[in-house]
């Protein structure tokens, strides 16, 4: 299992050039999951669990992994299927998300794949609302072509973890209230769990929402809008996008954008749930004017107080 992720620091070099690694999982003995290799820290057999009394039906314990406690959730029970006893072959998948570390309890971590944004898709509209899924793709693997199911990864942990939108106290400037009424926000992220948090802060100081659920999407707006004749930066106060995201990821829609002048000016902010320095290396080099690690409302509403007090 060590083998699989030895060399995970060498594969940040993907990010940025539209593609990505999943690593495959099972959880049930027929379907391929997936989550993105740059999320994982570590992968592990499971360990003995402590019990957590009170804790959330889908946390099924606490690991110590080297003196930190990590709580453990149930994947299989988080995504709607019936909760099983863990095989013999059950795994720990150590993910970092949104400034916090947890464990996914799986079954066989088969291996990982090297892929483009290009070949992963949104999941059918079919699927409903309240699905799991983030994304879907297809790949040729042990001589057939299986359907792979990529996690949604923030909903589930949305419906465990509690977010709140309340702002800490001295965040907002009262005085900024009335320019900021009516101003347009393009957030762009694959997650409707992610997209709703951004709402759900910005909409109550008058700000206008649009939304689009990928890259690829976004551009395309912006495009649009563009050919209309429309100044992209009058548009919109500024474009708040993922890092990762079906068809095309945030990174080449920055850079897509910063390559047009017509919309070179546009300012965005990066919003993701990767954290760490590297996000701010990859800010620097296509060019983003802003990064924030998910999910913080003060920082989110303070970087759009920022943008609003420059137009002044």
């Amino acid at each position: 299992m060590t083998n699989i992720l030895t060399t995970v620091d060498q594969r940040t070099k993907l990010v940025g050039e539209n593609r990505l690694e999943l690593l495959l999982f099972r959880i049930n003995s027929t379907q391929l999951f997936a989550i993105n290799v740059f999320k994982v820290k570590e992968v592990v057999k499971l360990p003995a669990l402590n019990a957590l009394p009170g804790c959330h039906p889908h946390i099924c314990g606490v690991a110590n992994i080297r003196g930190m406690s990590i709580p453990v959730i149930d994947l299989r029970a988080a995504i709607g299927f019936k909760p099983v006893p863990p095989a013999e072959d059950a795994n720990m998948i150590i993910t970092e998300y949104n400034r916090s570390v947890q464990g996914f309890l799986v079954g066989k971590v088969e291996h990982i794949i090297n892929m483009t944004w290009s070949d992963i898709l949104p999941p059918p509209k079919t699927a409903g609302r309240h699905n799991y899924l983030t994304a879907i793709t297809r790949i040729e693997y042990q001589g057939q072509s299986q359907l792979v199911s990529i996690i949604d990864v923030e909903k589930v942990l949305a419906e465990i973890i509690h977010y709140d939108v309340t702002l800490s106290e001295g965040v907002l400037d009262e005085d900024l209230l009335q320019q900021m009424h009516g101003r347009k926000i393009l957030i762009v992220d694959d997650s409707s769990t992610a997209r709703r948090q951004v709402r759900d802060t910005l909409s109550p100081l008058g700000i206008e929402i649009i939304e689009a659920s990928d890259g690829l999407q976004a551009l395309q707006l912006l495009q649009q809008w563009r050919d209309q004749g429309k100044k992209v930066s009058e548009e919109l106060l500024m474009m708040i996008t993922d890092a990762e995201m079906p068809e095309m990821d945030g990174y080449r829609l920055t850079y897509e954008v910063r390559s047009d002048n017509a919309m070179a000016d546009l300012f965005i902010t990066l919003n993701t749930s990767l954290s760490g320095s590297f996000n701010h290396a990859m800010v620097e080099k296509v060019g983003c004017d802003r990064f924030i690690s998910k999910f913080q409302p003060d920082l989110l509403v303070d970087i759009v107080q920022q943008r609003v007090r420059q137009l002044l």
